[in-house]
């Protein structure tokens, strides 16, 4: 017999398991907001921009070959300027205590299609470092470059500065929050049709139709105790009134 399950039976599982579903979501919202508030470190991004063009004189042209040149290599030097010879330079001359993998791990360099716009962005715990990451970054890049590909056509267009009242990039507890209670409750929603689908006690007669597979024929009414009670009374009274001749209707 082809199982079935209905609209109604499965507002009825949410129904009876609503104070765990609630439970579970408001847990998942309470703890990503204590994590995001209390346990994450803020992280901070400074940002600066590089320009890739030739310098131009007064008898200089406008070259579409030469711009076409400088979109080729600016792959090449996003790769360059996060290489070691880069970064160990910027590592001596900020006195700082990683190394060139950790430091590359903090940077991100990128570039919009058909741009000769580079951007430079750093994260760290600390706003003043990041700046001084991405400054020096590209500082020394523009000064390396010239060595390592014997061309000249990089100049620092937007350095990076320190704002006031700087907010962090990451994390951002409202949307940790949002995400953690749409987690919890897909979660709840889903333990809860699980617990019920490994409930296998009787709850009723369809119960019993489905397992025996066989049509129900009647159906015992249930008759509380204080009911059974009454009617034990009446019906005591009325043997003992009949005893003494007297009608009693039960």
């Amino acid at each position: 017999m082809e199982e079935t399950i209905s609209l109604k039976e499965l507002l009825e599982t949410l129904k009876k398991r609503l104070v765990m579903i609630i439970l579970i979501t408001m847990t998942a919202g309470l703890a990503s907001g204590v994590i995001s508030y209390f346990f994450l470190t803020p992280i901070y991004q400074a940002s600066t921009q590089i320009l890739v063009n030739q310098e131009k004189n007064e008898l200089s042209f406008y070259s579409p070959g030469e711009v076409q040149t400088n979109l080729q290599l600016i792959s090449t030097y996003n790769e360059i300027m996060k290489s070691s010879r880069i970064l160990d330079k910027v590592i001596v001359q900020l006195g700082l205590e990683t190394t060139s993998g950790e430091l590359g791990g903090k940077i991100t360099v990128a570039s919009q299609k058909d741009s000769q716009l580079v951007n430079v962005s750093v994260q760290d715990p600390d706003p003043k470092l990041a700046v001084d990451i991405a400054n020096k970054t590209v500082e020394v890049f523009q000064k390396e470059i010239v060595t390592i590909m014997n061309v000249d056509n990089v100049s620092i267009l937007a350095p990076a500065v320190v704002t006031a009242n700087q907010a962090p990039i990451k994390p951002q507890p409202l949307l940790n929050v949002a995400i953690a209670l749409v987690v919890g409750l897909m979660a709840a929603v889903g333990l809860a049709f699980l617990l019920e689908y490994f409930d296998s006690t009787i709850k009723n007669e369809q119960d019993i139709e489905k397992i025996l597979e066989l049509p129900i024929l009647g159906v015992i009414a249930q008759i509380d105790d204080q009911k059974m009670e009454e009617l034990k009374k009446k019906k005591a009274a009325g043997s003992r009134a009949a005893g003494r001749g007297e009608n009693y209707n039960v």
